[in-house]
């Protein structure tokens, strides 16, 4: 008999070897901060949707931080018998698979199901294209519940309506969108058998099954174990291609095209950037400059510069008027500015207090900080222009001198992007954090790792809505943290605009 979770089974049905990893080597197991933000994000979704459908008892029980299964099975099992319509983490097990449902809801003489997940989709009307990981999920459930003698007669999936605009007072019938999955669990189940075979096999031997990457290793929520299971490639490796498609990689990789040896050889590589990352990690060709491109790029800058860079927060469940489900939230921007050819390089920032809706007064202090018809750069414009985007719909007010601003953007991401200047230390990444310390390797002022606090955009917006239940000086530290990373964003764009004016002759 094997012992298997909800997550565990999903884990072996993305890939055998993630459930063996998570029981006998836990350690290894590394999420991404921001992933870990995203499922804490996940469990205040699933705290909402318990009310969906009125009056619930949740089972949960708790020893210390584990959860006490036991408990919660015993406790579901008096709250089914005494007739209670709405159970939340209802929990079951037989034979040693155990799984939590979320919202297990009385219908007649049997019960429905009804799985939440964080993710969002656009409207009911939306074509179902769900991950099917969450509806092997789903069929564990159904699978379980049934072998405990339990009548399901439908199944749900519960997702976040990416479509609900926040009125002030939160309708959760509006926020959640509920579909109908009872086709495509039906299908799923008929891989249930075999896969608990597998999980059998797998789990009772001793020795670390020989599964090699996959198209499964793309997803970080189920896995985790990437680094563990990669370490055998090479560095740089096919993986680390610019833009590569995971599935791409993957291909290359099964065909034995793994280390740049391998795809230097190869005909096929088209990309004008991966071409050049190769050659240049291969023959070590030192810093490609074009100095023609630079100098068109150039000029389209004119005269008062202004640097800018924003930093912004997400939540699952919005919580600001006119916002929806994982909306980009701005609260922080820092600029630099020079007037004119040989001016002084100037500083100006803004950091909104943490808790209220902190976008009003960031666009206003915007609109006075950079003038209506000047030349804004900024380091990958998209993000920029869809914040302002945003702002002048939220702020009609202050649309036009927003919308004026966006027009004015630059994106100091194209030289570096299009292959203008590149060196092989920049890799398969134009981010600011890679191309920063290939163009100025030996400047600490320069280095996101000599900041305290906070030094990438996932820190700052997981730290900014904490500050405000922070003690005074904890929080004019964390303050004061923020203030400084947002400003070495736009410092740095400074830096690589200035070595652009250098090398373009």
């Amino acid at each position: 008999m094997i012992s298997l979770s909800k997550s565990r089974y999903c884990g072996l049905w993305q890939c055998p070897k993630i459930a063996w990893l998570k029981k006998n080597k836990p350690d290894l197991f590394m999420l991404e901060d921001s992933i870990k933000e995203r499922m804490k994000m996940g469990n205040e979704v699933g705290d909402l949707a318990m009310g969906l459908f009125g009056d619930y008892v949740d089972v949960t029980v708790k020893d210390g931080d584990k959860l006490d299964l036991p408990k919660m099975i015993a406790r579901t099992q008096e709250e089914m018998t005494k007739g209670t319509a709405v159970i939340c983490e209802a929990s079951f097990c037989y034979n040693g698979l155990y799984c939590a449902v979320d919202i297990l809801r009385k219908n007649g003489d049997g019960w429905d199901i009804y799985e939440v997940k964080s993710s969002s989709r656009e409207d009911e009307k939306e074509e179902k294209k769900y991950k099917q990981v969450y509806i092997a999920d789903i069929a564990y459930q159904k699978y379980v519940l049934e072998h405990c003698g339990i009548k399901i007669c439908g199944v749900h999936l519960v997702q976040l309506n990416k479509a609900y605009v926040f009125d002030g007072n939160l309708d959760i019938h509006k926020l959640f969108i509920i579909s109908d999955v009872d086709e495509e669990v039906a299908l799923e189940e008929q891989n249930i058998a075999g896969n608990l075979a597998v999980a059998e096999k797998v789990l009772n031997s001793p020795t670390e099954p020989d599964y090699d990457l996959s198209i499964n290793c793309k997803n970080p929520y189920l896995c985790g174990f990437w680094n563990y299971c990669s370490r055998h490639l090479p560095s740089p490796s096919v993986f680390n291609l610019y833009r590569i498609h995971f599935k791409s990689a993957v291909k290359l990789y099964k065909e034995g095209c793994i280390s740049y040896e391998d795809l230097d050889k190869r005909s096929d590589i088209s990309s004008k950037t991966q071409q050049r990352q190769i050659e240049c990690y291969l023959e070590d060709k030192g810093t490609i400059i074009e100095e023609d491109n630079i100098r068109n790029f150039l000029g389209t800058l004119t005269y008062p510069l202004y640097f800018l860079d924003f930093e912004s927060m997400q939540t699952a469940v919005p919580k600001y008027i006119g916002t929806h489900p994982y909306a980009q939230i701005p609260f922080q921007y820092s600029l630099h500015y020079i007037e004119n050819e040989g001016g002084n390089l100037e500083h100006k920032e803004f950091l909104a207090e943490s808790g209220p809706d902190p976008r009003r007064a960031l666009a206003e202090q915007l609109c006075k900080d950079i003038p209506m018809g000047v030349t804004t750069v900024v380091y990958k414009k998209g993000f920029e222009g869809m914040i302002l985007n945003q702002l002048a719909e939220a702020f009609p007010d202050l649309r036009e001198h927003l919308l004026a601003i966006k027009e004015g953007l630059r994106d100091l991401l194209v030289p570096f992007q299009s292959g203008y200047y590149y060196n092989k230390d920049m890799g398969g990444s134009f981010s600011i954090k890679n191309v920063l310390p290939a163009v100025f390797p030996n400047d600490p002022s320069l280095n996101y790792h000599n900041l305290s606090g906070v030094q990438n955009g996932g820190e700052a917006m997981t730290i900014f809505p904490k500050i405000k239940d922070m003690a005074s000086a904890e929080r004019d530290k964390a303050r004061n943290d923020l203030l400084r990373y947002c400003e070495l964003d736009t410092y740095a764009m400074v830096k690589l605009w200035q070595e652009l004016v250098r090398v373009s002759g």
